[in-house]
């Protein structure tokens, strides 16, 4: 169990609603123009109707964003520094980047920025931006990105040379805490460079625009009156005073130290410039830019009132200067705001580090206990507000400035969906909405730090305002019916179990509640995703992109259906997770065993289905191959193997579980179902691998996979020149290099081959592939997998590790060497690399970026150097459960040391 600490207890009065020490956090979006929420156009393109150079003069309808920002959780107020180096085009207010459509690799974040501390309650963050001084190179990224192709890297910030000779500011962002309403501000600038540099920095605060949508009452209905932001007068000259007033928010003021410049304007859109018509309120959103780049005095409203509003500094810092800014937003009155500040900051940077000093394994090394620091502090920045109503958003509001001239196609079976919650994304800025199964990998990473979060946001997306009234999980923004694997059962049974062995409670309540939603769900998968009734099944996109020949989602270009291999493995996974979880919670409802022997049954019969697809004479496993492949049913009855050596084809590995035959024993009704089913039909008790073992064992293993299936699949997976990285298991097999795969349908040729890094495919645009690179989050799962394994055959299966080398390896020591070459991916290299970083020795010679670790969406089949979204502290941040786990063997069976934990009551 953990020691508790002064972070642990706030957590503690947060969960009790005793206190509201969430009520503030970084839950201001990345990125908010260029999505789908935002896209109001008549064609359905989100980039080119809300595009960056537009973001700094039209109002956001859903949600705000900002660089570094934090707004209350209603996101009614927001702060975020905004920075100019007086020689850049417009002010730096939020992060640049590239769209799908301008990327060679998709849309792609344009700047240096780090997410290095964050404690769950948010009572001390700390980020870091490296700001060039000289022009911001909006363009050269725009033209010479363009220039480039699908087989060409991506031509990123630190290409252009901007950089060199250190000329740019490190600044740091700090938040701390002094109560849950009363939020310390430090902003610190670094002169890197070795000449003076200048530097203006306008701490902004405005109010989110629920006025102008046509709604008396806001289109939440909760704000009966405009909220205003004014300047007061101080009682010292030390500092000035915005007052915010806010009719549901109440009132808060912001305290900036050592000036009395600021400027008011309104957060409304301006109109002139991007409509060519009258603007509502003289004085607009990009009020700030115009003043300060373009001169124009008249912009700001001398007032100083109005619904946004910035104090300002500025200063010329020599060589290596460095430079502070205070500011605290409170929400109480103070006559001295800054008495005691940097004592207050200091005791919430030791507040943090006890924090993860109870939790960090003391095995693990300092380098270690870094990264994973600063994964879980991504995954705690990547917070944001999410909010979207799917029936308003379509409908288009009352007083929309461009009114729709067509029904939008979109989302259009989701407006029972209506989203306004704290969510955590997969990255703010390439991916500033929530995608269910990443959701789930999530929250096996923050139940580390934040149990009660890590649980909500579980049964958040379950809650009927979510999930569809038929029983599916939205998917993503983009497309909500798209089918996401169904992991969200496999995510709440390890956050539970995480939860209990770190608390020493069992939180059945919690599983209960999920059960009964997972229930409706696994449903809708019978119903929907099995149409012909033959256990086999057609998940379609399945959210591996590119992985397949063409777009599975849609109708085959031959005619007839594809039968998954994957789409059917991650069903029994889904069983054999639903088994568990009634038998935990048979403990005291005996009824709950009887829907164990429903989920024994399905997982008996689909198991059986990947062999006999539904009676039909033909398998997804290969005999001659020893490998699981797609199927396709041509019109014609004919069969066709998709013989593609991929993920698809290792999924059934996940499809495991181990418990003792005394735990069976004690659950008498399950035992007795499960007896008369093996009896009843025998033939599908050929993948149940247990029945290899002689009779003495103690041991029961449910597996889609016999012992050897299971052997000729990881003869593949551990094969170097098949799936085994020397980084992790690659998502396809390096055999298709040299041997790609080819189909012929209609004298069209439909070909897959080996891609190690970016996609050189846009069949689900730009930025993610899964035709080589190395994934997390299977590569987790699988390393699960192998661990249970293990606990059945222990030391009487050893397999070759690498295949061919000779060297033998039981399968917990094969778990750990994967573990550990995804770890290394982040670790550093003799010569002070890391692989992830790739070609940049910036990040290994610099002091000032040698720490600085980005965790990306995927990595690099042959060379680990990440790829894709830089930010995706989402499911990458499992390398901080990785980290946790290292070295330790754990049982991992249900009924383990449950004797052990309370019933929470």
């Amino acid at each position: 169990m953990l020691e508790k600490t002064k972070e642990h207890e706030r957590l503690e009065l947060h969960r009790k609603r005793q206190a509201n020490w969430k009520q503030w956090g970084p839950y201001l979006s990345d990125r908010s123009w260029g999505t789908l929420r935002e896209d109001y156009s008549t064609e359905e393109n989100p980039w080119k109707f809300f595009t960056h150079d537009h973001a700094r003069s039209r109002t956001y309808r859903w949600n705000e964003d900002g660089l570094g920002g934090i707004s209350d959780r209603n996101q009614y107020l927001c702060f975020a520094p905004t920075f100019w180096n007086g020689n850049d085009p417009i002010l730096k207010e939020r992060f640049f980047g590239l769209t799908n459509l301008e990327g060679n690799h998709g849309e792609d974040v344009k700047e240096c920025y780090f997410y290095l501390d964050n404690i769950p309650t948010h009572s001390y963050m700390k980020m870091l931006y490296k700001y060039p001084q000289a022009e911001f190179p909006y363009a050269k990224l725009i033209e010479e990105n363009a220039k480039r192709t699908l087989n060409e890297p991506e031509y990123e910030l630190i290409d252009t040379g901007i950089f060199d000779d250190n000329k740019y500011f490190d600044i740091e962002i700090e938040y701390a805490k002094a109560t849950e309403n009363d939020i310390l501000i430090k902003i610190t600038a670094h002169n890197r460079a070795n000449n003076p540099a200048y530097l203006c920095i306008l701490p902004t605060l405005w109010f989110r625009n629920t006025w102008i949508w046509g709604y008396p009452n806001g289109p939440m209905n909760d704000v009966d009156k405009m909220p205003v932001l004014s300047l007061q007068n101080s009682p010292s000259s030390l500092y000035a005073t915005i007052e915010a007033e806010h009719p549901a928010l109440g009132n808060y003021y912001l305290y900036a130290e050592n000036t009395n410049k600021t400027f008011f304007t309104n957060n409304n859109t301006n109109r002139q410039k991007l409509l060519k018509k009258s603007n509502i309120t003289p004085y607009v959103k990009d009020a700030f830019h115009r003043y300060l780049i373009n001169k124009e005095n008249e912009a700001i409203n001398p007032e100083r009132k109005g619904t946004k509003a910035a104090a300002f500094y500025e200063k010329a810092l020599e060589a290596n200067e460095s430079w502070e800014v205070h500011l605290r937003l409170s929400h109480e009155k103070r006559e001295f705001p800054f008495q005691n500040f940097n004592a207050v900051i200091d005791e919430r940077i030791r507040d943090a580090d006890e924090f993860y000093l109870s939790l960090q394994n003391h095995l693990t090394s300092l380098e270690e206990n870094m990264i994973q620091r600063q994964a879980l502090a991504g995954l705690l920045w990547n917070k944001q507000l999410y909010y979207y109503d799917v029936e308003q958003w379509r409908k288009g509001d009352p007083s929309l400035l461009t009114k729709r001239e067509k029904k939008l196609e979109k989302n259009n079976e989701w407006d029972t969906l209506v989203n306004f919650d704290i969510i955590s994304m997969p990255d703010k800025w390439e991916y500033p909405w929530y995608a269910s199964w990443d959701l789930a990998f999530h929250c096996v990473s923050l139940v580390l730090v934040d149990p009660d979060f890590a649980k909500r946001q579980l049964t958040l997306i379950t809650r009927e305002w979510y999930m569809h009234p038929n029983g599916q999980l939205p998917a993503y923004e983009w497309n909500f019916s798209d089918t996401n694997p169904p992991v969200l059962a496999w995510a709440a049974w390890r956050v539970y179990k995480i939860d209990a062995h770190m608390n020493g409670t069992l939180d059945q309540e919690f599983l209960s509640g999920i059960f009964h939603k997972l229930l409706i769900n696994f449903t809708w998968w019978i119903n929907r995703k099995d149409a012909a009734g033959r256990n086999i099944f057609q998940g379609g996109f399945l959210g591996l992109d590119n992985i397949s020949l063409f777009d599975r989602s849609q109708p085959l270009p031959s005619g007839g259906h594809i039968y998954q291999s994957d789409a059917t493995a991650w069903m029994a996974f889904y069983c054999i997770i639903m088994i568990k979880i009634s038998i935990e919670l048979s403990r005291d409802r005996a009824s709950y065993e009887e829907l164990a022997t429903k989920f024994f049954e399905h997982f008996m019969r689909i198991s059986g289905a990947m062999l006999n697809c539904g009676g039909q004479g033909y398998s997804l496993w290969d005999p001659v191959d020893g490998f699981f492949y797609d199927v396709i049913s041509m019109p014609d009855n004919s069969i066709i193997h998709l013989k593609v050596r991929s993920m698809v084809g290792l999924l059934p590995l996940l499809a495991v579980e181990t418990t003792s035959k005394e735990f069976i024993d004690n659950h008498p009704l399950f035992k007795t179902r499960m007896n008369w089913f093996y009896t009843r039909h025998p033939h599908l008790q050929k993948n149940m691998a247990s029945l290899n073992i002689q009779d003495e064992s103690d041991k029961e293993l449910f597996a889609m996979l016999s012992r050897e299936r299971l052997i000729s699949i990881l003869g593949y997976m551990l094969d170097e020149n098949e799936f085994l990285s020397e980084y992790g298991i690659r998502s396809l097999s390096r055999y298709h290099e040299k041997n790609p795969y080819e189909l012929k349908i209609d004298n069209k040729t439909y070909t897959i081959s080996y891609e190690p890094a970016e996609s050189k495919s846009r069949l689900f645009g730009g930025n993610s592939n899964w035709r080589g690179p190395v994934w997390l989050p299977l590569n987790f799962l699988i390393i699960e997998s192998l661990q249970k394994f293990h606990y059945f055959y222990g030391e009487n299966l050893k397999v070759e590790f690498p295949t061919g080398s000779g060297k033998w390896m039981s399968l917990w020591e094969v778990s750990v060497e994967l573990s550990r070459r995804l770890i290394n991916l982040f670790t550093k290299n003799e010569d002070g690399s890391r692989p992830a970083d790739g070609q940049y020795n910036r990040f290994k010679n610099d002091p000032h970026w040698q720490n600085m670790i980005l965790f990306y969406e995927f990595f690099h089949g042959e060379t680990g150097v990440g790829l894709g979204a830089s930010h995706q502290t989402g499911w990458t941040s499992l390398v901080a459960k990785l980290i946790q786990q290292s070295g330790r063997p754990k049982k991992r069976t249900w009924g383990e040391d449950s004797k052990n934990y309370k019933i929470k009551s």
